[in-house]
């Protein structure tokens, strides 16, 4: 019978095609992710990875394993979750992933309310700008702003987050839409919609900084370092900014709930996702769901 064990180290290091990578996506050394592989393909008594001097190629037997231990992986997350869904307290560890502007700047100060509500919930909150995968538990619950396409997830829009121009009242260009300059993203989020739009306002004019995250772009535009385009959840809550009037479109990001079919009754994941939907819907800044 083959360990489980090695198998999903093995399934790392398909997914991230090196042995640090593997390491680093299942919190383990580089040394076990090493020994467990070789182990399993001791037992199966055939090379499943060809170990290149930077990165691991699969085999053509490596190739086939990998499709199958794919399918294993799903029977056994699928097992895991409704076993779960099935336990009816609301107690219990939910994790949820969020973008950082949501978790930091929405979420962080709403979670004593959820945990007066719900005392027996350890609610785990990681703020990530990729999109997990439900499917492989790296998460319960998410809030994304691009609408899923997994086909066994559950999909609910709650709401839109419109963004505008905002600059700090002592900016010195405040009064000179001419003589603005721009805080971007890096080139790494070029294609990201909101950078798109910034810099199609933008025109001709220079973009002074460039930043990674939104929250680095917020204390940058306090700081009077240019205009930056923010959500105005965050923007019009400061009082040492300003939004700016501008030609162009209007811009906005949906927000969307994501969550497993087989957790969607679970009594623990179902407050959670409560939760968000009242946060979302009772804050004045996003529009509504049908919009």
């Amino acid at each position: 019978m083959l360990d489980w064990e090695n198998l999903r180290h093995f399934l790392a290091v398909a997914r991230t095609g090196t042995l640090s990578g593997a390491a680093r996506d299942l919190q383990v050394d580089h040394a076990t992710v090493s020994r467990r592989l070789a182990a399993l393909e001791a037992g199966l008594q055939a090379p499943l990875v060809e170990r290149l001097p930077r990165s691991c190629r699969l085999t053509p037997l490596g190739v086939s394993v990998f499709e199958q231990a794919k399918t294993m992986e799903a029977a056994a997350f699928a097992i895991e979750r409704q076993t779960r869904a099935s336990h009816e307290p609301v107690s219990g560890k939910v994790s949820l992933s969020a973008p950082p502007v949501l978790t930091t700047h929405l979420l962080a100060g709403r979670l004593a309310d959820f945990r007066a509500a719900y005392p027996g919930i350890r609610l785990s909150v990681s703020a990530q700008a990729r999109a997990v995968s439900l499917t492989r538990r790296e998460a319960d619950v998410a809030l994304r702003l691009v609408r899923p396409s997994e086909s066994s997830s559950v999909v609910r829009k709650l709401g839109q987050m419109p963004f505008a121009l905002y600059a700090s009242l002592d900016y010195p260009a405040l009064r000179n839409p001419r003589d603005w300059t721009f805080i971007a993203y890096d080139a790494q989020f070029a294609d990201m919609p909101q950078q798109r739009w910034l810099l199609e306002l933008a025109g001709p004019r220079p973009v002074g900084c460039e930043l990674s995250d939104i929250s680095s772009h917020f204390a940058a535009a306090r700081a009077g370092a240019g205009v930056a385009g923010l959500p105005c959840f965050l923007g019009d809550a400061d009082a040492g900014l300003v939004r700016l009037e501008h030609e162009g479109a209007a811009f906005s990001r949906d927000i969307w709930l994501v969550v497993h079919r087989d957790l969607r009754r679970s009594a623990p994941v179902r407050a959670v996702m409560d939760f968000l939907s009242e946060v979302v819907a009772g804050h004045g800044a996003f529009g509504s769901a049908s919009e």
